[in-house]
């Protein structure tokens, strides 16, 4: 799962070395934090976690399933490469870089440094003058003006995460400014770090086909970049490999000195997880794997390479909280409107028995949107989360200012049936009703049919139970698995019942969850709000996490969004593992230290030739 956009995002107080809020915002500001105090000074060389002296060289092995067709991550169409994300991946640097080792922390890379006024209107970033392209031109402020432009025009993502950015300008020859729809928004002047800088010459340039280049359409033309990493071979839809840039400009740079040294790393594809787990135990495939499979874990590391102590596995802690893993429900759809029907979905699912039967009791429930933080509601709201509330008493669930939020425990033999039994109870309250042995809405004879829809034949083992639960009600609940390309083109126009969607958050929130839970990204193909959600009292508070004046208030309203998120049923909340589980063939020189926020920093590790030359993998 990949590390989420809004790590260094937060409605709070921009703080700079020294511990002082910014007192003169006008000042210029190499690095920037949400939360605290940037954990690095004026004397920023390295992190403090890494080998800066660690070798480069060798080449790191990774797998991805499905195919891919396309190099281009800033478009909905298309199957993207491994290697590329939205923010960019491997091939393109950002403004400026989200620190690993801190929530809430950017430091200066393409852009050196930021300023912004005391009201939050604008900001304005200077470019790094070492900043290079891979042929060696310049970054211009021309390329960051022209790639706002064409990320707020082509990609749903970026054009709700900068919606309050109105514009762009080059206001000097080495600075950008970007004007704000509004004052007062806090984190705007940090989000403005986390755009990827496109090289506007390559994309207006005619292609090796004789054509020209247009971003707006999916390409296997490997694009010009400015990162560690450029598109060496590849096959298209079977593999990939990234060459490290030997004259990187960033290499320097103090959040990548230490990193990045691998002078390859390289992606083959295979069909489904379960070929990939084979590719591991074979060895010169797959070098590390983080796992997500209890089972695996407590029972599946038993094959040669482990024995003989070629492979290797480590358990790390992480900081950062837990993602909400869940089953979601599409509200686009109209059996799915009703919260009542929602909430007799969600008595429905066993988890207890799910973790002792096929997780080994190793995972823990998720309960809150923002698992693992102080941003996650508990118990009944008070002080400033209730004040918060009050503003929209009359939009949500009334319970939520008398109950606490709990989800069902399925802890004694007749628990079971009490919940069911209450399940069925608020589906005849919502028109559904048992007639022979299906449930059928009185208004329009239909029979409630639920489809649960994967991409991998791993996902029926875990959908299976739940969907045995619901066809005790009446529902005729099924399993539907389909390729990784229609997959993604089903979920990214909302054709579906349900799936399992996983939204990793931050410690200070911000934009991102108008593209989560917003109003306006519920009918944008390709967002994020994949319940489809519209709740005008979920975009209130959306607005009230944004415009948060301060820490506590920020917290409060994140509480307050978090609850009634939760009271809604959106979806289903699943799991977590509050560790990470990393397993790995014993090649690799790693420090001793790794940082806490994220948990493991695998691009802080490199090839050790001398464990390389030791492991013995399959022919």
């Amino acid at each position: 799962m990949r590390r989420p956009l809004a790590l260094a995002l937060a409605a709070c107080l921009l703080v700079a070395p020294g511990g002082a809020a910014l007192a003169d915002h006008d000042d210029w500001h190499e690095a920037v934090s949400l939360i605290g105090t940037p954990k690095y000074g004026d004397d920023f060389r390295h992190y403090d976690y890494v080998n800066p002296d660690a070798p480069k060289g060798g080449t790191l092995n990774q797998v991805s399933v499905g195919t891919f067709d396309s190099f281009n991550p800033f478009i909905v169409r298309g199957t993207v490469a491994a290697g590329l994300t939205p923010t960019g991946g491997l091939l393109y640097d950002t403004l400026m870089d989200q620190a690993t080792d801190q929530a809430g922390t950017s430091y200066g890379l393409i852009a050196e440094a930021v300023r912004y006024p005391a009201d939050f209107s604008s900001a304005t970033i200077r470019l790094n003058p070492d900043a290079r392209w891979h042929d060696g031109q310049p970054i211009t402020a021309d390329d960051v003006v022209w790639t706002f432009g064409v990320l707020k025009g082509t990609s749903p993502f970026w054009n709700q995460y900068y919606n309050h950015i109105e514009k762009a300008e080059k206001t000097a020859a080495d600075e950008v400014t970007f004007t704000f729809d509004q004052a007062r928004n806090r984190e705007l002047p940090n989000i403005i770090g986390d755009m990827p800088v496109l090289p506007r010459h390559w994309w207006e340039g005619t292609g090796a086909n004789g054509r020209k280049r247009d971003i707006t359409q999916p390409t296997l033309e490997p694009p010009l970049g400015s990162g560690p990493y450029k598109i060496g071979a590849f096959e298209g839809g079977r593999s990939i490999t990234w060459q490290r840039v030997a004259d990187y400009w960033g290499a320097d740079e103090p959040t990548r000195v230490g990193r990045y040294n691998f002078d390859q790393v390289k992606y083959v594809y295979f069909r489904n997880v379960d070929a990939v787990w084979e590719a591991f135990k074979k060895g010169g495939l797959y070098d590390f794997r983080m796992e997500n499979r209890a089972q695996r874990w407590a029972q599946g590391y038993d094959f040669p390479a482990f024995q003989r102590g070629d492979v290797k596995k480590h358990t790390y802690l992480q900081e950062a909280g837990e993602p909400m893993q869940a089953f979601v429900f599409n509200t686009r759809r109209a059996k799915f409107q009703d919260p009542r029907v929602r909430r007799a979905l969600t008595l429905a699912f066993d988890f207890e028995s799910m973790n002792r039967t096929l997780f080994y009791g190793l995972y823990k429930r998720t309960d809150s949107y923002f698992e693992g933080t102080e941003l996650a509601s508990s118990g009944l709201p008070q002080g400033k989360e209730l004040e918060i509330l009050e503003t929209v008493r009359d939009e949500v669930p009334p319970e939520l200012f008398t109950e606490p939020f709990t989800l069902p425990v399925y802890e004694k033999p007749g628990d079971e049936r009490t919940y069911l039994r209450q399940a069925s109870q608020l589906l005849r309250e919502a028109g559904w009703t048992p007639q022979g042995g299906r449930l059928v809405n009185e208004a329009t004879g239909e029979a409630m049919s639920i489809e649960f829809l994967g991409n991998d034949p791993t996902d029926e083992r875990v959908m299976l139970p739940y969907v045995n639960a619901l066809r005790r009600l009446g529902i005729d609940a099924r399993i539907r698995l389909v390729d990784t390309a229609q997959y993604q083109a089903l979920t990214d126009n909302f054709d579906f019942d349900v799936v399992v969607d996983i939204f990793a958050q931050s410690q200070s929130p911000g934009n991102e969850q108008r593209e989560f839970w917003g109003s306006q990204a519920a009918d944008q193909p390709g967002s994020r709000n994949a319940a489809g959600i519209k709740n005008p009292a979920v975009d209130k508070l959306i607005d009230r996490v944004i415009y948060a004046r301060d820490r506590e208030e920020l917290v409060a309203a994140t509480h307050a969004l978090d609850r009634v998120l939760l009271w809604n049923y959106y979806m289903v909340p699943q799991w977590h593992n509050p560790e990470v589980w990393i397993a790995y063939w014993d090649k690799f020189g790693i420090p001793e230290k790794q940082p806490a926020y994220i948990g493991v920093d695998t691009f802080s590790w490199w090839v050790d030739q001398n464990r390389e030359s030791r492991v013995e993998v399959e022919k």
